[in-house]
């Protein structure tokens, strides 16, 4: 196993984190999966084997039961806690109130009290906002962080899905007034999905921000399995495709990976899963799975490596086309140029 530092921090978290989002089949995250506690054990036991230190979960992922069930799954294993980084999320709704979600200093304080004694540890290691909150001041959030890593509750904090300007106005905020700030942001990136290397890639870089990856595969979509014009097979993509993806690049990628993953004798998931861990802004990428089978399969892609050929083709054929602002950037800093390929046309 790899593993690298999480942004500007001393941490070091395994190249691969496991998602648990398909842990519980409860509520509305049960189309994601219905794993039971044995197979969550399963899992987790397989992952450390392999030398995984990072585990992902959220407050609302069946409605709190993936909490409970890993911090069951590491109890009952006897893995020692320390050795493990967990990560889980706060923002969205826990009930029924008025309070019950955002962002606020109420919502987040007793949310991480919940999230603790669900997992059955008393510090968390890296706990994230899911998505903005409009509602609530920035620096309400941040502040409210900062304490709860001052109190020892919380070791680091980080974001998910927000804006380049959002991540900034709080890493901003933080700056200014002597606070922590954020280890990480969560965002939706893949060979099918590069759009974050228009704003946040550049902004992550820049400020030393490290990046989780979520949905690494385009709900399997860059397995291989889907072939282009035929009917989806029941499953995610087409009961629930989310995150938007876009389908046409991806049989394009597809096109490209799959004779590359039969020339090196390894799995199309596995390429498309090494090509992110080449990407210097990425610290982890978060995989899951419903079978054990995919689970290894997933694990083996550390071992990949590519020619500059074979990066070269990958980018080319998934590349995003050139949106302005970056377009007019990328010609009129030309004379400025520091070598970074996110402001190139």
């Amino acid at each position: 196993m790899q593993y690298n530092v999480l942004g500007n921090t001393g941490l070091k978290v395994s190249a691969l984190c496991l998602g648990t989002m398909n842990y519980g089949g409860k509520g509305f995250f049960g189309y994601m999966g219905q794993l039971d506690q044995q197979a969550v054990a399963e899992q987790i036991k397989t992952v450390v084997a392999a030398g995984v230190n990072f585990i992902d979960t959220a407050n609302i992922y069946s409605e709190g039961l993936s909490e409970v069930m890993i911090g069951k799954a590491i109890k009952n294993l006897g893995i020692n806690r320390n050795d493990l980084v967990l990560a889980t999320k706060v923002r969205g709704s826990m009930g029924a109130g008025v309070n019950d979600s955002g962002l606020s200093k109420k919502h987040i304080i007793q949310q991480v009290e919940a999230s603790l004694q669900r997992l059955g540890t008393d510090y968390i290691d890296l706990y994230q906002i899911h998505t903005a909150d409009p509602l609530t001041p920035i620096e309400e959030t941040i502040r409210t962080l900062d304490d709860l890593v001052r109190s020892g509750k919380i070791r680091y904090y980080g974001a998910s899905n927000m804006a380049a300007w959002q991540v900034m106005k709080g890493v901003s905020y933080a700056q200014y007034n002597h606070l922590d700030r954020f280890a990480s942001l969560q965002a939706n990136y893949s060979l099918d999905v590069r759009d974050a290397e228009r704003e946040l890639v550049p902004m992550l870089l820049d400020q030393k921000i490290g990046m989780l990856v979520w949905s690494p595969l385009s709900g399997g979509l860059l397995t291989g399995k889907y072939k282009r014009g035929a009917t989806k097979e029941v499953g995610r993509l087409s009961s629930f495709p989310f995150p938007p993806f876009h389908e046409a690049r991806a049989y394009d990628v597809l096109d490209v990976l799959i004779p590359m993953a039969a020339a090196k004798k390894v799995s199309v998931a596995q390429l498309a899963l090494a090509w992110l861990l080449q990407q210097p802004v990425v610290s982890s990428v978060i995989i899951g799975a419903t079978k054990i089978s995919q689970l290894q399969d997933n694990l083996a892609c550390v071992a990949i490596t590519f020619t500059a050929a074979e990066l070269q083709q990958l980018h080319e054929v998934s590349q995003l086309p050139p949106e302005y602002p970056g377009n007019v950037l990328a010609l009129m800093t030309a004379d400025r140029s520091t070598g970074t390929d996110f402001l190139k046309a």
